[in-house]
């Protein structure tokens, strides 16, 4: 265990795996002004333990940890005002982060075509995707492969204008000043093919309605 704490005087911080104590360094440069180092390696630290609870492939918890956390760190600037938000910011939770909200998350970002930025998280997310919802998001010409399951943040909910929420609005906190929406959409993690794309075209539907209320014209999508 490499163990930084004497460097900087942190009791109780070390990092298990020596290429997070360069993504800490890293990040801290990057969020240099914004954040001090202790909160950067706490979010590190924080992010690589969330994502190993569910993690089944360990070749990607690298590269993984270093977008959870940046995100993270993204999102409570944000929320704190230190980082301008130039777009809306929408948030869709479900349960598992393996189906209908990375669904919702890719085709809202596809059919905005950046005019919206996007996150999703779940409640209780799951080890890998549904594999049956790349394969039907792929038949619009939309590539998931480098999606992944995150956990629901706090400071993911904070830098959000919009939050729809699917299956799991208990588990998030409601905070005012921004606009919740909760879809009512079947679970796609049992369905066959044929359902997974039902559900698929139900949030493609929904998710229309959402941009224009937040005034955005959709594009086309590619396939």
């Amino acid at each position: 265990m490499t163990d930084v704490v004497g460097r900087r005087g942190l009791p109780g911080l070390s990092f298990p795996e020596e290429y997070l104590k360069r993504l800490a360094d890293d990040l801290a440069k990057k969020f240099a002004g914004v954040f001090g180092v202790e909160t950067v390696e706490r979010y590190v630290l924080e992010s690589y333990t969330a994502l190993l609870r569910t993690s089944v492939v360990k070749a990607h918890l690298a590269t993984n940890t270093i977008r959870f956390a940046t995100d993270r760190l993204t999102a409570l600037a944000q929320a704190k005002g230190a980082l301008d938000r130039p777009v809306p910011e929408v948030l869709f939770i479900c349960v598992q982060n393996a189906g209908r909200s990375q669904m919702a998350a890719a085709l809202t970002t596809a059919l905005s075509g950046g005019a919206v930025h996007v996150r999703s998280a779940g409640s209780a997310p799951a080890e890998r995707l549904n594999p049956a919802v790349p394969e039907v998001m792929a038949e619009l010409g939309i590539d998931l492969s480098e999606a992944f399951p995150k956990p629901l943040t706090d400071d993911v909910v904070q830098a959000a204008d919009v939050v729809v929420t699917m299956g799991c609005g208990d588990a998030c906190p409601i905070y005012p000043g921004k606009r919740y929406q909760d879809w009512a959409l079947t679970d796609p993690a049992d369905l066959p093919l044929d359902g997974v794309r039902a559900v698929r075209d139900e949030i493609l539907a929904k998710v229309e309605d959402m941009l224009a209320l937040l005034g955005v014209e959709p594009t086309v999508l590619p396939a």
